[in-house]
């Protein structure tokens, strides 16, 4: 389970986080929902334990992102935005790396890597250098990364951004898979559809503030809106008028 409890970011003037909190439990797909600049990806970043926040806390299965970074980092597989690749090694090597950072035994690489490689059906390129592949195969190896030391909590940043619809379908039949298999899920968005299709719980952020962290149907009745664009454009309005 991830929780986030009151954390404020500001990159100099510009306050990005404030006092942001809301749970991810295990078992649900939570998405994280905002227009550009509302703050998801920092408050990401602070979960992945890259930024820390200058108040408030956060946790993954109990471990303090700032005061058991490691531990915390040991529990979660992360998808950034815009995650890099290393061009000059293939797929299985970029992927068996990854596996050898997060120091799984190297008498199951081999296998862990393998079931990755099957998982998300890249048998065709993976021994290609990843120097030159499309947008989607770049985010099945790093998904592949991501998810190669097995682990409990999945935080995944705008993951479908870039990707063609095949690819995408792919992609959301992984993370339906994810939470059947009582993994934590969270991710961000700000495709509509996206979110419906998948989320169960949603925490819709606007100027780095909580607007509403709700189940669909709450954002629904609490919004008076049954269309959830609707409800989302509503529920930003709603920290505007505050």
């Amino acid at each position: 389970m991830i929780k986030v409890d009151g954390i404020h970011k500001s990159f100099g003037k510009v306050h990005a986080v404030r006092g942001v909190s809301f749970g991810a439990p295990d078992g649900k797909i939570t998405g994280l929902l905002g227009p550009n600049g509302a703050g998801k990806s920092t408050t990401l970043r602070v979960l992945y334990t890259v930024l820390k926040p200058d108040q408030g806390s956060a946790s993954i299965d109990g471990s303090d992102v700032v005061t058991d970074s490691l531990s915390a980092r040991q529990k979660i597989g992360a998808l950034p935005h815009g995650a890099g690749l290393y061009p000059q090694l293939t797929a299985r090597e970029n992927i068996a790396y990854y596996a050898r950072l997060c120091g799984l035994d190297k008498s199951e690489i081999d296998d862990k890597v393998a079931g990755m490689i099957t998982m998300l059906e890249i048998e065709d390129f993976a021994d290609r250098r990843t120097k030159g592949f499309s947008q989607g195969q770049r985010t099945k190896i790093s998904l592949a990364r991501a998810l190669v030391h097995d682990p409990q909590n999945v935080i995944l940043d705008e993951p479908t951004n870039g990707l063609d619809v095949m690819a995408t379908r792919s992609l959301r039949r992984l993370i339906l898979k994810l939470k059947d298999a009582g993994r934590c899920v969270l991710f961000s968005s700000h495709v509509m559809q996206e979110v419906a299709a998948l989320c169960d719980d949603i925490c819709i952020i606007a100027n780095g503030q909580v607007a509403i962290d709700d189940s669909i149907d709450g954002i629904r009745e609490r919004t008076g809106q049954e269309d959830l664009e609707e409800a989302f454009v509503t529920a930003i309005q709603m920290v505007g008028d505050e």
